[in-house]
């Protein structure tokens, strides 16, 4: 599967999984912004830079700050086989040592 594809899916998966908890998701096509995903509800905005990989570890290189324009700005990470979990922008990313998607959702809640 090309790169492209795989991450098109993966950023579809976590902009269902928003919208599944009442979220209002815009996916910033191309990715060639900072963010992937601008998810807004209730008065709330955040921004997410999505990856993937079947590694124990991501090497991020982009943006590196927890909020871009003064909303919050994570990187979720979609380790596969359902393991997805959301990060602090850091230059290494390592499996276990985020939150779980399912949790980071029901704390912003």
């Amino acid at each position: 599967m090309k790169a492209k594809t795989k991450g098109y899916r993966v950023e579809r998966k976590i902009k269902l999984k928003f919208e599944e908890n009442g979220w209002i998701v815009i996916r910033s096509g191309g990715s060639f912004g900072k963010a992937d995903l601008v998810c807004m509800k209730n008065g709330k905005c955040i921004f997410l830079q999505v990856k993937s990989t079947r590694e124990e570890k991501v090497y991020y290189r982009g943006y590196m700050n927890e909020s871009l324009e003064g909303f919050p700005f994570f990187v979720v990470v979609d380790f596969g086989y359902g393991d997805i979990e959301v990060f602090k922008p850091a230059e290494v990313l390592e499996k276990g040592k985020g939150v779980s998607l399912e949790l980071f959702l029901s704390q912003l809640s």
